[in-house]
C-alpha cells in the first residue's frame, strides 16, 4: 500500500490524460527545460517585438513621436491588463497547460502578421526618401497584430510561473527544495531573452531591417510553441479549481444568510473538508485568521446544513473558501 503512494503524486496532479501523476515519470527537473526554454524564447519575442516599437511607429506609420509614444503606451498597459483574463480562465476553466498552449497560438499569428506589415509589399507602407505613407489598412493592421500579442501573452505571462511550480510536490521534501531552485532559473531565463532582444534585435531593427527585427522573435516564438509541447508528456497538471468570483460570490451570500448565526470561539468547529488538500482544485488549505470575522459566519455549520450529505455552497464555505476572500479583501486595503 506504501509503495502504490509513493509510486503518485500526492498534491492532486494529473497527467496530461487526468490520470494520477506519477512521481517517477512526470514534473521535477525532467519537465522544467521545456518550461525554461519556452518563456526564455517568449520574453525574447516579447522584448524584441516592443523595445524599439516607438521608432518603427514613426518611421512606418509616419506617428509624430508623443503619439506613438502613447499608442505604445496604451499597447503596454493591455499586455499588462489581459493576464487577468488569462489567469481567470486558467483557474476557472482550462487548466494552465491548456491556457497557455491556446493563447500561445493566439501570439505567434500576432507576431507572424506584424511581421508581415514590416515585409511584404502590399502590407508594408510605401516609403520614398526615407518617408512612409501608411494606408488606414496597413495602420490598422499593425495594430491588430499587436492587440493579438496583448492578449496572447495575457494568458502565458500568468500561468507559466505557476505551471512550473505544479511540477513539484510541497508534499516531498526534495521536490519542494528544488521549487525554489527552479523560480531562481525562471528569473534567470526571463532575462537572458530581454538581454539579447534589447541588444541584439534592436541593432537588427535598426541597421538590418525591421522585417527581420520582428521575423526573428516569430521565429523564436515557434520555437518557445515546440519546446512547450515537446514537453506534455512530462508535465504535471493542477485540475482548474472553478470561478474564483463564484467562490468569492459565495462566502459574501453565505456570510449574509448566516447574519443571525454566531461564530463560534473555537475555530476547530468552523467548516472545513477533512479527506483532501482543499475543496479548491489545485489549492491547499489556508490557516483561519482572526481578521474579518464577519466573513466567517459563512463557515458556520448550523443543524441543517450537517444534515445534507452535500452542502449548499451558497449556505456554507470552507475556512479556505472565507480566507481566499479575506486575502483578496487585505490586498485592496492594503494596497
Amino acid at each position: 500500500m506504501e509503495e502504490h503512494e509513493d509510486k503518485y503524486t500526492k498534491d492532486g496532479t494529473t497527467d496530461i490524460h487526468g490520470n494520477p501523476a506519477v512521481k517517477k515519470n512526470t514534473g521535477r527537473w525532467k519537465a522544467c527545460p521545456y518550461i525554461l526554454a519556452n518563456e526564455c524564447c517568449e520574453r525574447l519575442a516579447y522584448y524584441g517585438m516592443s523595445t524599439n516599437l516607438v521608432n518603427y511607429m514613426k518611421k512606418f506609420l509616419h506617428q509624430g513621436n508623443a503619439q506613438a509614444a502613447n499608442n505604445v503606451t496604451n499597447w503596454s498597459g493591455t499586455c499588462y491588463i489581459t493576464p487577468l483574463l488569462g489567469a481567470f480562465v486558467a483557474d476557472a476553466y482550462f487548466g494552465r497547460y491548456w491556457t497557455i498552449s491556446s493563447f500561445m497560438i493566439i501570439y505567434i499569428f500576432g507576431l507572424t502578421l506584424l511581421t508581415m506589415t514590416a515585409s511584404v509589399k502590399g502590407l508594408k507602407p510605401s516609403c520614398h526618401n526615407d518617408v512612409c505613407d501608411p494606408t488606414s489598412g496597413q495602420t490598422a493592421l499593425v495594430f491588430v497584430s499587436l492587440y493579438l500579442i496583448a492578449l496572447g501573452t495575457g494568458g502565458i505571462k500568468p500561468c507559466v510561473s505557476s505551471f512550473g511550480a505544479d511540477q513539484f510536490d510541497e508534499s516531498d521534501e526534495s521536490e519542494k527544495k528544488s521549487k525554489s531552485s527552479f523560480f531562481n532559473w525562471f528569473y534567470f531565463s526571463i532575462n537572458i531573452g530581454a538581454l539579447i532582444a534589447s541588444s541584439v534585435l534592436v541593432w537588427v531593427q535598426t541597421n538590418v531591417g525591421w522585417g527581420w527585427g520582428f521575423g526573428i522573435p516569430a521565429v523564436v516564438m515557434a520555437i518557445a510553441v515546440v519546446s512547450f509541447f515537446v514537453g506534455t508528456p512530462l508535465y504535471r497538471h493542477q485540475k482548474p479549481g472553478g470561478s474564483p468570483l463564484t467562490r468569492i460570490a459565495q462566502v459574501v451570500v453565505a456570510s449574509c444568510r448566516k447574519i443571525g448565526e454566531k461564530v463560534p470561539a473555537d475555530e476547530s468547529l468552523l467548516y472545513e473538508v477533512r479527506d483532501k488538500e482543499s475543496a479548491i482544485q489545485g489549492s491547499r488549505k489556508l490557516e483561519h485568521t482572526e481578521e474579518l470575522k464577519f466573513l466567517d459566519k459563512a463557515a458556520v455549520e448550523t443543524q441543517d446544513d450537517k444534515m445534507n450529505s452535500q452542502p449548499n455552497p451558497w449556505r456554507l464555505c470552507t475556512v479556505t473558501q472565507v480566507e481566499e476572500l479575506k486575502s483578496v479583501v487585505r490586498s485592496s486595503y492594503m494596497g
